[in-house]
């Protein structure tokens, strides 16, 4: 079978890594911006172009093509699976209509409002260039403000952590200048990520994932698109109920047959939904419409179905037919990034690979030229500790770490005993009671 990547980071390392376990002997393909030199390792072909354009649809006809697999989200608002699937190449990665769900924050909230989807916030839209918002901050109080369009995950702030309510005003009349805008309330819990395989109809849902985006140790500083995360040995996280798990799945279902009711286009691909656990229950914070990164570095290792047959059933609408299963381990992810990341990141530097233990390596923003690994803007490379535990997991993430050289930085306490403990004991307190046992 010859499969076609799109997309050249670290989640889209992950997918090649899936479909290069397949037994099913695929020749893989990628078009991608830069060369990352984990994908290119994995492809008998790829080619370097923008990940955007109509020359991607080319590409995967010039070389025979059988299904093509979409890793980021602007491919999916720029319409490649619409103008693949009208090629005859089938798409892992649902179609623009059912893609706006990501891309259009002002258009799904809008959407859980009328299909009476559960876990949506008070909130209210405003058009670029509308008035009122001031006087909305105001009513709620304590806020969440959301460019309507893509982001990078860089473009959301939140009232505490960002600004006062005088910065929150600022920051709305800024965004409407440019886009339209959410307001929604700030919700206090713990955030966590639910992804499934979804063949329009039935979904196939992955150990759950909990990302950190602040740039520093102690979940200080500026978002960023993710410096790491972790999943326990099973379906949920340490501070989660089985409940918790059930009530985020139903939301996840409810989502997938309303998008087919509003839009009359089925979602295939994966739905990736940003789940916040508060004190009276479960609310959306966002979807994506593909896999997390770093969470798709998480999960995807632990895949032993065979990605292919995955793939076949996403695109067939027959994914009820395959026995999606997952290893019981515990994986902890790490990212290294340039220094001076987020806000001035210095690119263009070597990166070198050292001893990484028996961690799991994957390559993000970087490129290789001349034989050597270069920093871009971005994040550049990420480790994966699995083992039976977190704890251990975590152990094996820093092994990884140690044996990158280059100037970079990470946060080290992503897995660790401390922060897990803190989220249990932070869900105690919400709840009211012990997570392990509910009664006391």
């Amino acid at each position: 079978m010859k499969v076609l990547l799109i997309g050249g980071g670290g989640r889209e390392h992950a997918i090649a890594q899936a479909i290069a376990r397949s037994g099913r002997n695929p020749e893989l393909y990628a078009a991608m911006g830069k060369k990352n030199p984990g994908i290119a390792g994995l492809c008998k072909g790829f080619r370097l172009l923008k990940e955007t354009e109509p020359a991607v649809v080319e590409y995967a006809k010039e070389v025979g093509i059988e299904v093509a697999v979409i890793g980021p989200e602007a491919p999916l608002a720029a319409s490649i699976p619409d103008m693949l699937w009208d090629a005859g190449i089938p798409v892992v990665g649902p179609r623009r209509l059912a893609a706006q769900i990501e891309f259009d924050k002002a258009w799904t909230r809008d959407f859980m409002k009328k299909h009476n989807i559960a876990g949506c916030p008070e909130y209210r839209v405003f058009r670029k260039n509308e008035g009122g918002s001031d006087e909305y901050i105001d009513k709620l109080g304590d806020v969440v403000i959301k460019p309507a369009g893509l982001t990078g995950g860089k473009g959301v702030k939140v009232m505490g952590d960002h600004f006062d309510i005088i910065g929150a005003k600022e920051y709305a009349r800024e965004v409407l200048q440019k886009d339209d805008l959410v307001v929604e309330e700030r919700l206090i819990g713990e955030e966590f990520t639910l992804q499934a395989f979804v063949d329009g109809k039935h979904l196939a849902f992955a150990p759950c994932v909990q990302d950190h985006k602040r740039a520093y140790d102690g979940d200080r500083g500026p978002n960023t698109g993710g410096m790491g995360s972790y999943n326990d040995a099973g379906d949920i996280l340490p501070f989660m109920m089985e409940s918790d798990l059930t009530d985020a799945k139903k939301i996840m279902v409810d989502t997938v047959r309303a998008v087919k009711e509003e839009t009359g286009v089925s979602y295939q691909g994966v739905l990736y939904g940003q789940m916040i656990l508060t004190a009276r229950g479960i609310s959306v914070i966002e979807y994506n419409a593909r896999f997390g990164d770093p969470e798709a570095m998480n999960v995807l290792p632990l895949l032993e179905t065979d990605y292919l047959d995955v793939c076949e059933g996403i695109v067939n609408g027959t994914l009820d037919r395959v026995d999606v299963r997952f290893q019981e381990q515990a994986t902890v992810c790490k990212y290294a990034v340039p220094a001076g990341y987020p806000d001035e990141p210095k690119g263009g530097r070597v990166v070198e690979i050292g001893d990484i233990g028996d961690s799991l390596l994957f390559y993000s923003s970087v490129y290789e030229k001349d034989g050597k690994v270069y920093t871009t803007g971005s994040r550049a490379l990420a480790v994966v500790g699995v083992a039976g535990t977190i704890a251990d997991a975590e152990k094996k993430a820093e092994k990884g770490l140690s044996g990158l050289k280059g100037e970079l930085f990470s946060r080290h306490d992503i897995g660790t005993d401390e922060l897990v403990n803190q989220r249990i004991r932070h869900m105690e307190e919400l709840r009211g009671y012990s997570i392990m046992n509910p009664l006391f």
